[in-house]
C-alpha cells in the first residue's frame, strides 16, 4: 500500500514538473545499456514504462535499439495499456529488422484481439497488420475478419485500414479482402465506412461492382465522415459517376414572340441553349455534396469543386466559386495551392469570378508566385467585367508596370497585352498605356513593352501606321538591343505600305550608319529590314527591269560586265554606276539609292565578326542575285505572318484533374502529369451503362445460400427489431389501455379474463394436433433439403 502511494507521488511530481516546462536531467541523458535493461526487465510497471520511454526517445532519435528488442517485446503481455502502446510502437520499427523474435509476439497479439478493451483490439489489429513479414499475411487476414464482426466501430475501422496493409504483404488474399471489403462498405457506421473507402481505393479501384449497392448509402453518410473519408469518397463517387450515368443533353427551343393578333412576328424556332439532364441517382450525389461546401478542411472544398466541374451543371460550378474565394483567406501555402485551382476553374468559367475581382487585387505583401496567379486571373475574367471593373485592372497593372519590382513590371506588361488580346474594345487603350511606357529610362520595361506593342499592332496593322511612325522617332532613344529590334522588326513588315512615301528606306539608311554600334540582335534586323526595302524596291520596278533584259544579253553587254564568280562579292567593289553602251554611244545612269543602300549594307555585314550575321547577309544575297526574279524572295521574306496569340500561362495545366498535384506542378512534371497521376475516366457510352436496379436498396440483401460476415451491430438491430414487431403483434391493449387509448371499465377486464380461460382450453386441446403436423411438416422439410442439396 505504502509501495502504491510512493508510485503515484512521483508520479505527480513528474507530471507537475513536466507541465510547468522542465525537463529532469534523468530524461535527457542516456543510460547505460545494463541500467536500461534492467529497467525493462523490472516487475514495477512504473520502472517498465520509464526504461521504454527513453528506449522510444533514443529511437526517434536515430540511436541503435535493436539490442533491447528482446526485453522490449516480452513487455507486450502486460496487462497496462500504456506499456502496451510503446511496445507496439517499438514493434512497427524495428519488426522488420528482426522478423524472427517479431513473429514470437504474434501470439500475444493475437490474444489481445479478444480482450476486453476496444481499444486494445484495435491497436493489436493495427500492430499485427503493420508487422511486414509476409509469412504472417493469412494471420493478419483472419484478424480482420474477426475485426469485421466486432462490436465496436472503432475495431471495425481499424480492420477496414489494415486490408491495404494486409494486401501488400500477400496480393494472393485479394479474394478474401474484397469480401471484407463488401461487410465493411455495408457498414452502418459512418465511421466504419469512410475507411473502408479509403481501403477499397487503395487495394481495387476499378471495382465498381462492390459499389452499386452500396451508392446511396454512402451518399447519405457523406456528410458525417471525416475529411479523410469525405476525400475518399468524392474521389471514387467522380469516377463511379463517370462510368455509370451516361451524358445526355436537351435543347431549349425558345420561339419567337408573335403579334397582337398571332398572325404578326416571326414564328421561326430558335435552337436555344443545350443544357445536361441530370439522372436521379447523379443529382442526388450533387446534393448530398452541397453541404461540404462550408468544411473547414480546404481540401475537401477543392473535392467539391471538382465533383461539380466534372459532374454538374453550370449552376453547381456557380455555387462552388464562393467557396473557393474564401480559401483566399487561409494561410499562404493553402492560398497559393487555392490559386491554382481557381485559375483551373476560372479557365472554363470566368463569369462567376467577376464579381469577386477585387479579391484578386495584388497586395504589397502579397510573394511572388502568388501575385502572379492573381494577375493571370484578372486577365482571363477581363473580357467579361463591366467598363469600370476593366478600368480599375487596368489601373492597377499600368501602376505595377512601373514599380521597382523587375518580375513584376514585366508581367503587368505582359498582363496588359493579354488583356487587349482578350477584349478588342480595350486594345487601343492599352496600346496607349504601353506607349507611354517606350520613354522609360528601364530598358526591361521598354523591351518588354515593345513586344507586347508588335502583338497588338500584328493584329490590325492597316490601323497602326502611325504607330509605326512614332515608334520609329523612338530608335535615337532607344538603349535595349530587344527593343530596338522589335521596332526595325516592326519598320520591315511596314515597308510595303504607301510606296515611295514609306519611312523605311530612310530609316535604313540612319542605321547604316551605326551599323558597326549596333547590337547584333539589331544588325540581323538591319540586315533583315535592307532585304525587305530592296523586295519592295524590285517589285515596283519590274517592269522597267523586264524591258532592259534583252539589252542585258547583248554580246556587248558581257565585254563591259564579265561574269563572276559564284558565291563572291565581286560586284560589290565595282563602281556605283552602270554603263550601257548603245549604237556606239555611252549613257551613264546611276543606280537607284534604295540598290545602293542594299549593296553598301551587305558590305557591312560580310566584314561583320558574327558568323551568323555573315551567313544571313549571303542567303540574303543569293535570294535577290537575279533583280528580275523575285518570287521565291517575295515568298521568304513578304510572306504574311500569323496573328500572335499570347496564351494564359496556365493553359497547360487546364487539362488535369482538379486538386491533384500536376494542377499545381504544370506541364513541368511532363505532358501526362506527374507520376502516378490518373485522369479521370470518359463519360459512359449511352446504353452501356450498368442497370440503375443495381443501386436499388433490396440489391444489398444476400441472396439466398451467400454466406457473408454479419456485424454484431447488424444483430443486434435485428433483434430488437423483430422483438419490438413480435411485441406489437401479441396484442392491442399495453398497459390497461383499449387500442383506442381509452381507460377499461371492470366489464372489459372481466371479459378479458374469460377470453384467457377460453385461449388456455383450446390450447390444451390443440398440442395433440400440434406435435401430430411438426411431425409431418419436419419430414417434409427433410425431404427439401435433400432435394436443395442434390439440386446445389
Amino acid at each position: 500500500m505504502l509501495e502504491t502511494a510512493r508510485d503515484l507521488t512521483l508520479e505527480a511530481a513528474q507530471s507537475a514538473s513536466s507541465a510547468r516546462g522542465f525537463k529532469s536531467s534523468s530524461s535527457t541523458r542516456d543510460l547505460p545499456v545494463a541500467q536500461l535493461k534492467k529497467l525493462l526487465d523490472s516487475r514495477n510497471d512504473r520502472e517498465i514504462l520509464e526504461g521504454l520511454r527513453k528506449v522510444i526517445s533514443m529511437m526517434y532519435r536515430s540511436q541503435p535499439c535493436l539490442p533491447y528488442f528482446s526485453s522490449v517485446v516480452k513487455n507486450v503481455a502486460s496487462p497496462n495499456i500504456e506499456i502496451k502502446k510503446l511496445v507496439y510502437i517499438y514493434l512497427l520499427h524495428y519488426a522488420e529488422s528482426e522478423p524472427d523474435l517479431a513473429l514470437l509476439s504474434i501470439n500475444t497479439i493475437q490474444k489481445s484481439l479478444t480482450d476486453q478493451n476496444s481499444q486494445v483490439r484495435a491497436m493489436a489489429l493495427r500492430v499485427m497488420s503493420g508487422i511486414r513479414v509476409p509469412v504472417i499475411s493469412q494471420i493478419v487476414s483472419l484478424g480482420i475478419k474477426k475485426g469485421c464482426g466486432d462490436m465496436s466501430p472503432y475495431v471495425r475501422k481499424a480492420a477496414a485500414l489494415a486490408i491495404p496493409k494486409c494486401y501488400r504483404l500477400d496480393p494472393n488474399t485479394l479474394p478474401q479482402l474484397l469480401e471484407y471489403l463488401s461487410v465493411l462498405l455495408g457498414d452502418k457506421q459512418y465511421y466504419v465506412v469512410g475507411a473502408a473507402v479509403m481501403s477499397f481505393m487503395d487495394v481495387c479501384p476499378d471495382r465498381i461492382d462492390l459499389i452499386h449497392k452500396h451508392y446511396r448509402a454512402l451518399i447519405r453518410k457523406l456528410v458525417d465522415m471525416d475529411e479523410w473519408g469525405q476525400l475518399a469518397t468524392l474521389r471514387l463517387m467522380t469516377i463511379y459517376a463517370r462510368k455509370c450515368f451516361p451524358r445526355r443533353t436537351t435543347r431549349i427551343r425558345k420561339t419567337g414572340a408573335k403579334g397582337f393578333y398571332g398572325d404578326e412576328g416571326t414564328d421561326e424556332e430558335d435552337d436555344g441553349a443545350e443544357i445536361q439532364v441530370l439522372d436521379s441517382d447523379l443529382e442526388l450525389l450533387l446534393k448530398a455534396c452541397k453541404p461540404l461546401l462550408q468544411s473547414r478542411n480546404s481540401a475537401v472544398v477543392v473535392a467539391v469543386a471538382r465533383c461539380y466541374l466534372c459532374l454538374g451543371t453550370s449552376e453547381h460550378i456557380d455555387s462552388a466559386i464562393g467557396p473557393l474565394i474564401s480559401l483566399l483567406r487561409s494561410p499562404q501555402d493553402i492560398q497559393h495551392i487555392a490559386l491554382f485551382n481557381v485559375v483551373s476553374v476560372c479557365l472554363v468559367r470566368p463569369q462567376p469570378f467577376v464579381k469577386y475581382a477585387t479579391h484578386f487585387l495584388v497586395r504589397a505583401s502579397d510573394p511572388q508566385h502568388v501575385w502572379k496567379l492573381k494577375l493571370e486571373i484578372l486577365t482571363i475574367m477581363f473580357a467579361q467585367c463591366g467598363m469600370h471593373m476593366k478600368g480599375v485592372i487596368l489601373s492597377e497593372l499600368e501602376h505595377f508596370s512601373r514599380g521597382s519590382d523587375r518580375e513584376l513590371v514585366r508581367e503587368s506588361v505582359r498582363a496588359i497585352g493579354r488583356c487587349a488580346q482578350n477584349d478588342s474594345s480595350t486594345s487601343s487603350r492599352c496600346l496607349r498605356l504601353l506607349l507611354k511606357q517606350i520613354s522609360s529610362p528601364d530598358g526591361n520595361l521598354v523591351a518588354e513593352s515593345l513586344t507586347v506593342i508588335r502583338h497588338l499592332i500584328q493584329q490590325d496593322p492597316l490601323a497602326h501606321t502611325r504607330t509605326v511612325i512614332r515608334l520609329a522617332k523612338n530608335l535615337d532613344t532607344a538603349r535595349n538591343p530587344q527593343a530596338r529590334a522589335s521596332i526595325i522588326w516592326l519598320v520591315g513588315e511596314f515597308a510595303g505600305v504607301d510606296g515611295e512615301n514609306n519611312i523605311a528606306a530612310d530609316v535604313l539608311r540612319i542605321l547604316a550608319k551605326g551599323f558597326a554600334d549596333e547590337s547584333e540582335p539589331a544588325k540581323l534586323q538591319i540586315v533583315l529590314l535592307a532585304a525587305k526595302v530592296y523586295v519592295h524596291h524590285l517589285n515596283r520596278t519590274q517592269p522597267v527591269l523586264e524591258s532592259r533584259d534583252s539589252t542585258a544579253e547583248s554580246p556587248m553587254w558581257n565585254q563591259i560586265h564579265p561574269p563572276e564568280d559564284e558565291g563572291g562579292f565581286a560586284e560589290d567593289r565595282n563602281n556605283l554606276e552602270t554603263v550601257y553602251e548603245t549604237g556606239g554611244s555611252t549613257e551613264i545612269e546611276k543606280e537607284h539609292p534604295i540598290a545602293m543602300l542594299w549593296k553598301y549594307v551587305l558590305l557591312l555585314a560580310r566584314y561583320d565578326t558574327s558568323y551568323d550575321l555573315r551567313d544571313r547577309a549571303r542567303l540574303y544575297k543569293a535570294l535577290l542575285a537575279v533583280p528580275t526574279s523575285t518570287q521565291l524572295a517575295s515568298l521568304l521574306l513578304l510572306a504574311p505572318k500569323p496573328v500572335p496569340h499570347t496564351p494564359s500561362p496556365s493553359e497547360g495545366r487546364a487539362g488535369f484533374t482538379l486538386g491533384s498535384a500536376s494542377v499545381v506542378i504544370g506541364e513541368e512534371g511532363g505532358v501526362n502529369g506527374l507520376r502516378g497521376y490518373e485522369a479521370l475516366p470518359e463519360w459512359v457510352e449511352g446504353g452501356q451503362e450498368p442497370d440503375p436496379a443495381l443501386r436499388e436498396e433490396g440489391a444489398a440483401q444476400t441472396e439466398y445460400g451467400e454466406k457473408r460476415n454479419v456485424p454484431a451491430v447488424e444483430k443486434l438491430d435485428t433483434a430488437v427489431r423483430e422483438g419490438t414487431k413480435a411485441g406489437q403483434a401479441s396484442s392491442g391493449k399495453i398497459n390497461g389501455l383499449n387500442s383506442n387509448g381509452k381507460d377499461k371499465t371492470l366489464d372489459d377486464w372481466l371479459a378479458e379474463d374469460e377470453e384467457d380461460n377460453d385461449e388456455e382450453e383450446g390450447s390444451e386441446e390443440s398440442t395433440g394436433e400440434d406435435t401430430d403436423e411438426e411431425e409431418s411438416e419436419y419430414e417434409e422439410s427433410e425431404d427439401e433439403e435433400e432435394h436443395h442439396k442434390l439440386v446445389k
